[in-house]
């Protein structure tokens, strides 16, 4: 569209500069004339070439519009030029009167260099898809069964292929770490400012930029399934959603152009009933019709929906739903889920409770836990282990390991049987262990394991899921905005009370089924209003789905949420607050550009018209196009000035 525009309007100069020399009335003006047998023929020639050429993307565009039943920018320009071409070409054939035709070809000329300037500043606003695009490599170098490299197409390759990168190349496709050890700069894909270290084992993502390592990958997803095609797919998707605000510009701009034409009219009445030639009468019919042209109200919307969708998926907040994310704005309850939103999903020791009565110190209960959860794959057992790793802890072999099914395990440990029980394991065991400190990490909701040696209870080791660094910081920026918190999970509730205690959120629902959730959505929004639930997007799905506004936290590649209407790409609840606070600026953009867009033809329809006229100051038809192109320029510049918000 760029090309096409530009193309006609070149030609169209080069085919006005005759038009303008020819002009009888420019020729009055600057003192000049240029006689010759058929120059008015001349004239209706070139001014029928420019009608047809420089003004077929109007016409073209009045026949949609008519045939859509929706009036509108192309209907006013395709009526203004089409009504000077026909009056001055009746003229030509013998009907009296004054010729249009260096009116037609200046407005036509305007108008193409104005769609031109747009669709630039449209293109501009739309690259988010192109800045994506971009960060795809052309190439990769697949490493074949013999171990040799060779270079190939990103299209050529398929999952469980393995690649070589090196440092300073882009991940040419979703993939797991094989070999190596880097650093990868996320920014251009997920927002992620800070390198992310990664080592063997950990998943990869298309796009990114390796740092100083060279890395073997396993290809894990390619072309659409990976995740870049996935945030492409999501910004086109949301940029082609006709949100609330558009469908209230497109209402605005379809009576704006009946208005404009009905206006148009009777300004032709009006001066003709005043005593003025009708072309004069004319000429401020024309300038009316373009003027007024609904341009700058159509791409109001729009053009903060391309650049606000381009600046999210870049800041890690893909939108699904544009309707949605603008009413995020008015919410007045965010519910959060715990387990993998508020809190990590993964145990870690919080406590090491030594028994007095036993004698043994905090390090020592610690080392033979350990010992007998090395190399276990329970999560409890990995928490255990990396508490004794952060403490430089030498863990001892342990021999014999039995689980014990429902009560713990049990190993030998440096010729002693050693113990790790559950509260029901101990009480199974006939084993007491009343131990204040123990008790109270207990009733706290959190996981307590007992260590017996010899038949003795002689301390425990409590753990507990890890609370994100960011979900106080979180909780504390909703609250500044005035927004409810709620904390909704399934967890017994002494847990949900302690972590909402933690962050100071507002609200308890605990120990409620994942079929129960989307009920109690129903109660909170009777209760406070509009509600966003955050979740995990997968046992959350009812609830994301009921509420307003559905957020998903959409860790790594996962980002297929479709039960949400916003997914972030952190694993970062700050990141709803940031979320709501870029549905506001996004909303008052949009309001300067649907005030600039209206509001600038309060001015401009009775200048048009021709109120100013006792002033000495009248508006050309083309004149006109230059106001009405400058209004476009500007809505089209105040949406690229958007910018995430800080903080």
């Amino acid at each position: 569209m760029i090309a096409d525009f530009r193309r006609r309007f070149w030609v169209t100069l080069a085919l006005t500069l005759p038009v303008l020399v020819l002009s009888p009335t420019l020729q009055g003006w600057l003192g000049f004339s240029v006689e010759f047998p058929g120059r008015m023929w001349a004239l209706l020639a070139l001014a029928t070439l420019i009608y047809f050429y420089g003004g077929w993307p109007f016409l073209k565009g009045l026949a949609s519009e008519l045939s859509d039943r929706r009036p509108g920018m192309m209907t006013l320009i395709a009526v203004a030029i089409s009504v000077a071409w026909g009056y001055s070409a009746a003229v030509v054939l013998g009907v009296p009167g004054k010729v249009f035709f260096w009116e037609l070809a200046t407005l036509i000329l305007v108008m193409l260099a104005g769609h031109w300037i747009e669709m630039r500043s449209v293109a501009g606003a739309s690259r988010a898809l192109e800045s994506l695009a971009e960060l795809m490599p052309s190439q990769a170098r697949r490493i074949d069964e013999s171990g040799e490299m060779q270079m190939v197409a990103v299209a050529e390759l398929s999952t469980g292929d393995r690649v070589m990168v090196r440092p300073g190349e882009r991940i040419p496709a979703d993939a797991e770490i094989v070999e190596g050890a880097s650093e990868l700069d996320q920014s251009m894909v997920t927002g992620e400012t800070r390198p992310k270290e990664v080592a063997a084992g950990d998943s990869v993502i298309a796009g990114t930029v390796n740092g100083s390592g060279a890395l073997t990958l396993s290809v894990e997803k390619t072309g659409d399934d990976s995740y870049l095609s996935q945030v492409m797919r999501m910004v086109r998707e949301a940029q082609q959603s006709r949100s609330r605000s558009q469908k209230l510009a497109d209402r605005a701009a379809f009576w704006l152009t009946i208005i404009a034409l009905s206006v148009g009219a009777v300004t032709l009445v009006t001066w003709l009933t005043l005593g003025q030639e009708f072309v004069y009468a004319l000429e401020r019919s024309v300038t009316v019709m373009v003027i007024t042209c609904p341009h700058a109200l159509g791409l109001a919307v729009p053009l903060v929906v391309a650049v606000s969708t381009g600046l999210a998926a870049t800041s890690g907040l893909l939108i699904r739903d544009r309707g949605a994310f603008e009413q995020a704005r008015l919410l007045d309850v965010v519910v959060f889920d715990k387990t993998g939103t508020l809190t990590e999903g993964r145990f870690a020791v919080s406590d090491v409770i030594p028994f007095a009565s036993a004698g043994t110190d905090a390090q020592t209960l610690l080392r033979l836990a350990a010992a007998v959860e090395r190399g276990s794959e329970h999560p409890i057992a990995r928490g255990i282990e990396d508490r004794a790793a952060e403490d430089g802890i030498d863990v001892p072999q342990a021999e014999g390991f039995e689980a014990l099914s429902g009560r713990g395990a049990k190993a030998e440990v440096e010729g002693d049987e050693i113990l790790l029980l559950s509260p029901g394991g101990l009480k199974a065991e006939g084993i007491g262990a009343d131990n204040a400190d123990a008790n109270a990490a207990l009733e706290a909701g959190k996981t307590v394991i007992f260590v017996v040696r010899g038949g003795e209870a002689i301390g425990a080791v409590a753990l507990d899921d890890v609370v994100r660094d960011s979900a106080r910081q979180a909780v504390t920026s909703l609250r500044e905005l005035g927004i409810r918190c709620v904390l909704l999970t399934g967890d017994n509730r002494a847990v949900a009370e302690r972590v909402a205690r933690e962050l100071g959120i507002d609200e308890v629902r605990a120990e409620v089924l994942p079929d129960e959730k989307a009920q109690v959505i129903e109660d909170i929004r009777a209760e406070h209003g509009r509600v966003a639930m955050v979740g995990d997007g997968i046992n959350d799905a009812p609830a994301l789905a009921a509420a307003d506004i559905g957020i998903a936290i959409g860790a790594g590649t996962d980002v297929a949420q479709e039960a949400a209407d916003l997914v972030l790409v952190h694993d970062d609840p700050a990141d709803v607050a940031k979320a709501i606070a870029l549905a506001g600026v996004v909303y008052r953009k949009m309001l300067q550009n649907l005030a600039w867009a209206t509001g600038y033809n309060v001015v401009a329809i009775p200048l048009a018209a021709g109120v100013a006229i006792p002033w000495g100051l009248t508006l050309s038809p083309a004149g006109g196009a230059v106001l009405m192109s400058l209004s476009t320029v500007i809505v089209a510049v105040n949406a690229r000035l958007l910018k995430m918000p800080k903080g």
